[in-house]
């Protein structure tokens, strides 16, 4: 097995070639896009490239220009989903050596204070964790709003 070939982004894209994750939302060129867990801000997503690489510096030519074509198309959706305003999207790798981006619908609706907050000043400790029962709704209006946009009817 190659080094950090273990990580739970690896697992995660196992999971979701099976059919085996519930917080699926869509299948884009590059990879899965899945909900957030904590769901920290409400629509928080996550693009996990197929197959997995360590950083997007991995990624040359038309495999990375797909996936960043995918996470701004992730964030064109989630705007028109959940109503945004603006969409904070981050890459980062350091706790999981392989490559995910995080997509952050940010919206008018979030109290004054925390509008401008990046977001890890929120409390994840404190947020919502996914379940499925909880969350189902949100992952239908979102997969629906994917299927939207692949047929020309959104983003």
């Amino acid at each position: 097995m190659n080094a950090g070939a273990d990580t739970v982004i690896h697992r995660r894209v196992q999971k979701l070639r099976g059919a085996a994750d519930e917080s699926f939302i869509a299948r884009l060129d590059s990879g899965w896009v899945v909900l957030g867990d904590p769901q920290v801000i409400a629509g928080y997503c996550l693009l996990l490239p197929d197959p997995v690489v360590p950083q997007l510096n991995a990624l040359t030519g038309a495999h990375r220009a797909a996936f960043l074509a995918d996470m701004a198309h992730v964030g064109d959706v989630l705007l028109e989903a959940m109503g945004g305003i603006r969409v904070n999207y981050a890459i980062f790798g350091n706790v999981d050596p392989a490559l995910h981006a995080h997509v952050f619908p940010r919206r008018a609706e979030e109290p004054a204070a925390e509008r401008a907050w990046q977001p890890w000043a929120f409390d994840w400790q404190a947020a919502d964790r996914f379940s499925a029962g909880r969350h189902g709704e949100l992952v239908g209006k979102l997969r629906r709003a994917f299927d939207a946009a692949r047929s020309g009817g959104g983003s």
